[in-house]
């Protein structure tokens, strides 16, 4: 039984560390809004009549 113990420790300590640094990821890294612009050709736009 203490091996499962032991594993069961180590699989909580893993999801608490990635856990904790989901947590902190979310308080302390902020975004950078800017403005995104793509140009799309015009054939996309008006595709050429198929014969």
């Amino acid at each position: 039984m203490p091996t499962l113990f032991r594993f069961l420790f180590i699989l909580t300590a893993i999801a608490g560390v990635i856990y904790g640094s989901m947590v902190a990821l979310v308080l302390l890294v902020e975004p950078r809004e800017r403005e995104v612009s793509v140009r799309v050709p015009s054939e996309r736009l008006n595709p050429a009549p198929k014969e």
